[in-house]
């Protein structure tokens, strides 16, 4: 399929995979309308650190998918929706269990009726790595148990749930994608990437939590990719794909990583306000993509290693976005 001249929705465009979609596809042609959380201060989030050239062909709307109302204003026309929307920040969600809810279930909800009834192409559903919880096995495939240890997750494993049930139930041409630990330019301070690197140029030294837990960092633009190919494919309705490089990094590895790249050891201290409740430490998760490579022809093409060289002068260059109160968030 070509992407050209195809009106596609991006919900949660203003936040960092949702930013690196919409440009991706704008840059393949499609007519790209992006959904920006509405707040008072009126900005685009992500999409403000576009190109100038890039962001001018987006058409940026600001809204909320817990409104059913606006959603499925947002979808009418759509060939192909890619729901992103969400809240993410797993710390928030121990105290903000009904925000997460509303947003991650109801918002669901709502952007699959407005699919159903406006006749979508495809929808192209975000789940993610943390609904398996700690593995059980390596590498995590899709069959994996489920398991959630954290309100996030739960909410998330419902949400995948519904977009399941409404292509069982419906017959709504539903792909989901199951990225693992997302990296690179525009994250913002509250991922340990960014974090660590953020830290580090302003001190040298790192305040994290456990250095234990083991993750596979997927790039940006792959993960971009990977959404490209599940809006794309044909006879993939209906199935789950894990996105990843089936690399396991522990976060102490990663602060290694980032020391090398600046050419000097970096000091670590720990922080008890960084770590999760001890049952809801998700320890490690490596991922299978193998299904993703097979049935969609998507494969990582940028390493950690790699991916961490273009990130690290990005943050760099935009230390003003990374003051030292914000690496708690």
């Amino acid at each position: 399929m070509s992407w050209q001249g195809k009106q596609v929705l991006v919900t949660g465009a203003g936040g960092f995979i949702g930013s690196h979609l919409a440009e991706a596809l704008v840059k393949a042609g499609a007519r790209t309308r992006a959904l920006v959380h509405y707040h008072a201060r009126g900005d685009a989030g992500q999409l403000d650190g576009l190109e100038p050239a890039v962001r001018q062909q987006l058409e940026i709307v600001a809204g909320d998918v817990t409104d059913a109302v606006q959603m499925r204003e947002l979808i009418s026309g759509c060939d192909v929706v890619f729901h992103l929307a969400a809240l993410i920040a797993i710390p928030y969600s121990y105290k903000a269990v009904a925000s997460y809810l509303a947003a991650n279930v109801q918002g669901t909800y709502n952007v699959l009726e407005a699919c159903r009834a406006r006749g979508v192409g495809r929808l192209v559903h975000t789940s993610t790595s943390e609904v398996y919880g700690t593995a059980q096995y390596v590498p995590i495939d899709e069959h994996h148990p489920l398991n959630a240890q954290s309100p996030y997750a739960a909410t998330k494993i419902a949400a995948d749930q519904l977009a399941a049930s409404y292509h069982a139930a419906f017959g709504l041409p539903v792909v989901t994608v199951r990225p693992f630990n997302n990296f690179g330019p525009r994250q913002s301070a509250r991922a340990v990437i960014p974090s660590i690197i953020s830290q580090a140029l302003a001190s040298g030294r790192v305040e994290l939590g456990s250095l234990d837990p083991i993750r596979d960092f997927l790039y940006v633009g792959d993960t971009a990719r990977g959404y490209l190919a599940a809006g794309e494919v044909e006879g993939v309705c209906g199935r789950v794909y894990n996105l990843g490089t089936g690399r396991g990094v522990s976060i102490g590895q990663v602060v290694e990583l980032v020391g090398q790249i600046m050419g000097r050891p970096l000091g670590v201290e720990g922080s008890a306000t960084r770590l999760r409740p001890e049952a809801s430490e998700v320890q490690r998760l490596i991922c299978s993509a193998q299904r993703a490579a097979d049935e969609l022809g998507w494969r990582p093409e940028v390493s950690l290693e790699a991916g961490l060289e273009r990130t690290l002068p990005w943050i760099d260059a935009h230390r003003e976005l990374y003051r030292p109160g914000h690496y708690a968030i």
